[in-house]
């Protein structure tokens, strides 16, 4: 008698202990994510949960400029092939380092001249246009560091601490930064993005891979993100990446044209000076910031406004309901693949290939405590099976709201949870936190009074290998 498969699995459910069921199981259904590559792991529902694993708390340098504690700092980085944690410091005028594989104490890398920090301005904000450094990424043993204004410096991390090699300014520079970036290791390529500029541009810098050295770039570098350009790029330029298949990098575009809920992401030659129309790939109600590559040639946006069910940006007085999502798209055709609801809004976003899964910060979701101009605390971090597009967990992070009033000594921006980065060699998952007294690793199971985020920390998330 032949036995469909629920008929097999009751019989082996009955005479087999659950470890073997599992895997008697496993081996009939088999396991498509294997088969793709796309994460070692199961499937979703057999994934195990994050935790924290610990905080670890950044020290404050002599050059603070936020009273006293970490407030301002952009993209974080792993780089893979050393396992080294980097995340830019607008607050203490460094990048910090962490050893990814085993986290510890902060090294705190500085700049000459002084990367540019963060200070109040003249309306006592503190604007992030004008400050740095901002943008993190590495190629081979080269770390590359952007600032303001119009900055680019280069470190070789053959040395600890990295040794600077070059310093280089943007295209037709300007008193903005110089803010995400990614590297080509296949033209030896960076495309750096001036996003605080109108229109906001693109510089493409030279890099020799055995020094680190940065070749100055010249007018002719630069791609400028406007109409004529072919792309009308109305609010400024987030995140790039460079997608080894097609060799072209990937851009996020908040907002093209006068729709604020139309926006995309652009497919861009390297060296090239415009975009070309079949090159814009249209993404509504998202507006687009992260990027990550992820497998089958998909990109993963982080989206940074949340839209509600009626399409219109989502009033948290309001009385319609909010959508918050990130977006999967095909790089090759520019369809898009999923809408993952439940996560978002945020910036950085990561696929992570040791367990195949995204990670997509919420420092602007929904689910945070609101006012966000006054409350402070928990927002979620969503991780995204990237198999099966849908939300796997929410993991607890935090924000800081600004302090712009009082003593000038007390004074600092924001401090939200909008840096992610991951090990792919052990799930370590990174994310920087701004100085609180609630966030610490007593919410670890079974810890005690260890490090606290008293002056800002790098919470610490990750799991066990999957059975």
């Amino acid at each position: 008698m032949l036995l469909d498969r629920s008929s097999l699995l009751g019989l082996l459910r009955t005479y087999l202990r659950p470890s073997v069921l599992g895997a008697a199981a496993l081996l009939m259904v088999g396991n498509a994510a294997w088969a793709d590559g796309a994460r070692k792991g199961n499937e979703a529902g057999d994934d195990r949960g994050s935790r924290l694993i610990k905080v670890i708390p950044v020290p404050v340098s002599t050059d603070n400029t936020t009273a006293g504690g970490l407030y301002s700092w952009d993209i974080g980085w792993v780089d893979q092939a050393t396992e080294t944690y980097y995340v830019a410091d607008r607050s203490n005028k460094s990048v910090d380092i962490v050893d990814a594989a085993n986290p510890g104490t902060v090294t705190q890398l500085k700049a000459s001249p002084s990367f540019a920090g963060i200070s109040p301005g003249s309306a006592v904000t503190f604007p992030t246009g004008t400050s740095g450094p901002d943008g993190v990424v590495t190629g081979g043993h080269c770390l590359f560091v952007t600032d303001a204004p119009s900055r680019v410096v280069s470190f070789d991390t053959n040395f600890f601490p990295p040794k600077q090699i070059s310093d280089v300014h943007t295209a037709t520079p300007t008193a903005n930064r110089a803010d995400e970036l990614a590297f080509d290791p296949k033209d030896n390529l960076l495309l750096v993005i001036n996003n605080a500029d109108t229109p906001p541009f693109g510089t493409f810098i030279t890099v020799t891979p055995a020094t680190c050295v940065l070749t100055p770039p010249t007018a002719a570098n630069k791609i400028t993100l406007d109409s004529a350009h072919g792309v009308d790029a109305q609010n400024g330029a987030e995140q790039p990446v460079w997608e080894p298949v097609t060799g072209k990098f990937y851009l996020s575009i908040p907002q093209i044209g006068s729709t604020a809920s139309h926006g995309g992401v652009v497919r861009i030659t390297p060296n090239a000076t415009s975009v070309a129309p079949a090159d814009v790939l249209g993404v509504d109600f998202c507006s687009p910031a992260g990027l990550t590559v992820g497998p089958r040639q998909e990109l993963f946006i982080g989206c940074n406004l949340v839209f509600d069910t009626a399409g219109s940006v989502w009033d948290p007085n309001g009385t319609v309901t909010a959508a918050p999502k990130d977006v999967i798209i095909d790089a090759k055709t520019g369809a898009i693949v999923a809408n993952v609801y439940g996560v978002g809004a945020g910036d950085e976003v990561w696929f992570n290939k040791g367990d195949g899964n995204y990670y997509a910060t919420g420092s602007g979701s929904p689910f945070r405590p609101l006012p966000a101009a006054t409350a402070k605390g928990a927002t979620p971090l969503g991780v995204v099976d990237a198999n099966d597009k849908t939300v796997l967990q929410q993991l607890t992070t935090y924000n800081v709201p600004a302090l712009l009033t009082g003593p000038a000594s007390g004074l600092h921006p924001a401090g939200t949870a909008h840096s992610v980065a991951v090990d792919a060699e052990n799930n370590h998952v990174f994310v920087p936190l701004g100085a609180n007294n609630a966030f610490s690793a007593f919410a670890v199971p079974g810890h005690g009074p260890v490090p606290d985020c008293e002056t800002g920390c790098i919470a610490v998330f990750g799991h066990s290998d999957e059975d």
